[in-house]
């Protein structure tokens, strides 16, 4: 089946790669030049795992290729996978690009296709894009398709190929058959398909994330109660966690979460609600405790170096919101960093992947090609990020390179008694 992926960001990059690999003829199209120049010359834009290799394997098999003009890749099915960030000053999700792409489709297509909307939209957004289709071209002949994504960074190229679920919201029953075609190859699989109106589908991808939220803000709560009687969080995270009910997934304590989904859901499902008069409480207390948390993780890092920092230096490890990707968006790192620079201290900071894309959001900071290189001579190390390189780190030598013993686990990544062993002064997150 001939596929175009409108897009070639994250969601579009790696759903087009895992659909050609399937065996689908598929046409990334985006309008940014350099982006284009770049894929076609075998460089991604993005830090994935296993996505240089899935694309180019595709490229060379004739399955996969790239371009700008939509005009060169008109198919069967046409996803729309654009960003949708946060509209400055209300929150509400910026639909111009969404509402762009289904502009030019309609101008584009000729005989029937499907439309399908992969970018995170409010309930609703499938109706105008159908609206607007037609504007451009009253006799075109379509269908539009809700198709909501839900690719962890680090771990999407799996997530796409061994989905839980496939959400498909339709109204038009050619155009189910036809999404049914394109996950076909799923079938082995047996990834259950489910089939829901337009609107439902738009509304499971947001209260997914919100919920997900909400069990990271719960567990981060959690954490500070365990900081105060004693108790420790990953024991109660797995106490509950092996609930079947609950499960053990978004359990693990830490800064709070970032990243290009969590932060701008949460905050879409709060301006739709309001626009409804469906009032999301509990969703309004999980955006604003998480926000506070962040910055609350800097007086942290603050208290364990004793309560005064002007001029000391401290290692940060980690910037990306979550390990394995480069993405900066909302990253916890971001408050923390800013919390001890404002309190006066240097931060020299390292991430495996996240350093050019955290350069111009923390222009001020040191940066360090090397953990060790970045914890000589510091007052204290912090971990940001739980990237595996960090787990394994030499305690000893880290006590050997650091001018005073302070190490502060905001991820928990560590054994607080071996941490102690090695002469350091440990502490973590709830326990």
């Amino acid at each position: 089946m001939r596929i175009t992926m409108i897009g070639s960001g994250y969601v579009g990059l790696v759903s087009g790669a895992c659909f050609a690999d399937f065996g689908h003829d598929v046409c990334c199209v985006d309008k940014d030049a350099s982006k284009i120049e770049r894929l076609l010359a075998g460089v991604m834009p993005i830090y994935e795992p296993g996505l240089d290799d899935l694309v180019e394997r595709n490229v060379k098999a004739g399955r996969l290729r790239f371009t700008t003009s939509l005009a060169d890749g008109v198919a069967d099915a046409v996803f729309i996978a654009v960003g949708t960030p946060s509209r400055r000053g209300d929150g509400h999700a910026d639909l111009s690009y969404v509402f762009g792409a289904a502009r030019e489709i309609g101008e584009a297509i000729t005989g029937y296709t499907v439309v399908v909307t992969k970018s995170t939209v409010p309930v609703g957004t499938g109706d105008e894009v159908e609206r607007i289709i037609r504007e451009a071209n009253p006799q075109a002949e379509f269908g539009v398709v809700s198709n909501p994504e839900f690719l962890r960074e680090g771990a999407a190229i799996d997530d796409f190929k061994r989905p839980d679920r496939i959400v498909i919201g339709s109204e038009d029953t050619r155009a189910t058959e036809v999404m049914r075609q394109v996950y076909r190859p799923l079938y082995l699989n047996q990834a259950p398909i489910l089939v829901t109106g337009r609107r439902t589908a738009e509304l499971i991808k947001y209260a997914g994330n919100a919920f997900l939220a909400t069990k990271i803000t719960f567990i981060n709560e959690i954490a500070d109660l365990c900081e105060r009687v004693g108790a420790n969080v990953q024991e109660v995270a797995r106490g509950i966690g092996l609930d079947n009910r609950i499960g053990s997934k978004f359990l693990h304590a830490g800064p709070g979460y970032g990243g290009s989904c969590f932060p701008k859901d949460t905050l879409a499902l709060l301006k739709t609600s309001q626009d409804y008069e469906a009032p999301q409480r509990i969703v309004e207390a999980v955006v604003a405790v998480n926000d506070q948390r962040k910055r609350a993780m800097g007086r942290k890092v603050i208290a364990a170096m004793g309560g005064s920092i002007r001029g000391k230096t401290v290692a940060v490890l980690g910037l990306a919101f979550k390990q394995n990707t480069d993405d900066m968006r909302d990253s916890p790192a971001i408050a923390v960093v800013q919390a001890l620079t404002d309190a006066g201290a240097v931060v020299r900071a390292f991430d495996p992947e996240a350093t050019e894309q955290a350069r111009p959001l923390l222009p001020d900071i040191e940066y360090a090609t090397g953990p060790y290189e970045a914890i000589e001579g510091a007052d204290a190390v912090v971990v940001v990020t739980p990237w595996d390189a960090f787990r394994a780190l030499d305690l000893k030598r880290i006590k050997s390179l650091l001018a005073a013993p302070v190490v502060v686990d905001l991820r928990n990544i560590f054994d607080p008694e071996q941490v102690r062993s090695a002469g350091l002064e440990y502490t973590g997150v709830g326990r």
